[in-house]
């Protein structure tokens, strides 16, 4: 049974800074793509960065400067860094992996292609 723990939401003052992080637990290996998604109330789920096992990287635009993913494939652990936090930035914060990837080996946004999901944790900026 694979479970994906988030850890790390919190409320800050806009211009703050938070550590997200993701445990993968149940299952053996690493998954090629570990990603972060957010949704704000009312708002659909959006894809904020993917690290490859591999190691290519991408981001939304939205994130870019802002806010760092990296991964931990001994550890199975995903990590997300955001720094310059504005309101924008509020929503639940989802982990998400799977084996689906790109040609150029990239990891997709997109939500639907992802397997394995987190319960989400709460990001509140204001």
């Amino acid at each position: 049974h694979v479970q994906l723990v988030e850890s790390g939401g919190d409320s800050v003052q806009a211009g703050g800074s938070l550590r997200l992080s993701c445990a993968i637990v149940g299952y053996t290996g690493n998954l090629y793509c570990m990603s972060w998604f957010r949704q704000a109330p009312g708002k659909e789920r959006e894809g904020v960065a993917s690290v490859a096992r591999t190691g290519e990287i991408s981001y939304a635009d939205s994130v870019k400067g802002r806010m760092t993913v990296s991964r931990d494939n001994a550890k199975n652990t995903l990590i997300l860094a955001m720094d310059g936090l504005n309101p924008e930035d509020t929503g639940v914060y989802y982990c998400a992996a799977g084996n689906l990837y790109q040609r150029d080996f990239h990891c997709s946004l997109a939500a639907a292609v992802y397997t394995f999901w987190g319960q989400g944790t709460q990001v509140t900026v204001s």
